[in-house]
């Protein structure tokens, strides 16, 4: 999971229109990290377009870079969807924005057709030429299983409780017989993977129904997937590793089962060669350190505790004026690479 992932990428949110508030640990951060979560959120509400979407850089021509070629003008449903899980960890002052964001998202995966992974006619953007052709879906699924019940009103609930089912289900019904969902079509799939692995790892601990073999599947993926150089990891290990390692700590029985594999991956996070992932920070990098901080946050420890500090001092050192984030290749946008670092940054807190 949890980028993304993807770490992409992981869970958040409230009751009677109020997202809820989990316990949250306490970590040894850097100073200045609230205000750098402040500064982005900041930024990310600002941006937010009229439709309650996101765009590469923002939600309307203003923001866009004049240096960055834009696959897109138009806003899109997985930039919306990590904005606003962004967004989620943020603060409650946000949730106007994320029940905006909502609406976008609802309305696209509604008018999408059944059969078939996509959940949005918009094509070629950034981050599905990067990530796969439906990262769409997956982050749309990630987002729509975090808000699951939680919404302001039973109709609002109704309608995100049955995009999830619907999106789900075409995530179950598509995976690849490796028990991935690497796509041609993106220079690193396995990010995409990961986010879809982890979706419906969020939406069965919503309470929907998740077919086991899926998730076995994606599992089996995961653990064979480290005797190999992926293509589907683009050529860096960083990004295979850390979805694997989220993949095999997501319960106490997985982390018994899969000790071996995972103490390979652990050993590799001293390597500054592998943290580094392609050698300069994308948004691929941003969601694959989501997947380690998720999977080291799940034990806790002394490494978890080093992880976090450095990630964070790493996350921080980045961060632009203006409070946003931009990538340094691949994934550049300032929307999904600002979304990751919040998501970064609030590890183990609560939203």
């Amino acid at each position: 999971m949890k980028f993304i992932a993807i770490g992409v990428i992981a869970a958040l949110v409230a009751v009677l229109g109020v997202f809820a508030e989990t316990g949250a640990q306490s970590f040894n951060a850097p100073n200045g990290t609230a205000g750098a979560v402040d500064r982005g959120a900041r930024w990310l509400a600002s941006v937010q377009g009229a439709d309650g979407g996101w765009g590469q850089d923002g939600g309307g021509t203003p923001y866009i870079r004049a240096e960055e070629r834009l696959e897109s003008n138009g806003n899109d449903v997985a930039n919306t969807a990590v904005a606003a899980l962004a967004l989620l960890k943020a603060g409650q002052e946000y949730r106007p924005n994320v029940e905006r964001a909502v609406r976008f998202v609802l309305e696209r995966v509604e008018a999408s057709p059944t059969v078939g992974l996509s959940v949005t006619d918009v094509q070629g953007t950034q981050i599905q030429r990067k990530l796969g052709p439906y990262i769409d879906t997956f982050l749309a699924s990630m987002f729509l299983a975090e808000v699951d019940g939680k919404l302001r009103t039973p109709d609002l609930n109704r309608r995100a409780r049955q995009a999830l089912e619907k999106i789900v289900w075409k995530i179950e019904q598509n995976q690849m017989a490796d028990g991935s969902w690497n796509f041609d079509g993106g220079w690193a799939p396995v990010l995409g993977t990961s986010m879809a692995s982890r979706s419906l790892f969020a939406a069965q601990a919503s309470g929907l129904r998740v077919n086991e073999a899926v998730l076995d599947r994606a599992g089996d993926y995961a653990r064979t997937g480290l005797a190999s150089a992926s293509p589907a990891a683009a050529g860096v290990p960083l990004y295979q590793g850390a979805q694997a390692l989220e993949q095999l700590t997501r319960t106490e029985e997985d982390r018994e089962r899969n000790a071996q594999e995972i103490a390979a991956i652990r050993s590799q996070l001293t390597d500054a060669r592998f943290v580094d992932g392609f050698g300069s920070v994308g948004g691929e990098e941003f969601f694959s350190y989501l997947n380690v901080s998720d999977a080291l946050g799940r034990a806790g420890g002394d490494q978890w505790e080093r992880w976090h500090a450095d990630i964070t001092r790493r996350i921080l050192g980045q961060q632009n004026a203006d409070g946003s984030w931009a990538g340094h290749h691949c994934i550049t946008g300032r929307v999904a690479v600002t979304g990751g670092a919040i998501l970064n940054l609030t590890v183990g807190h609560a939203g």
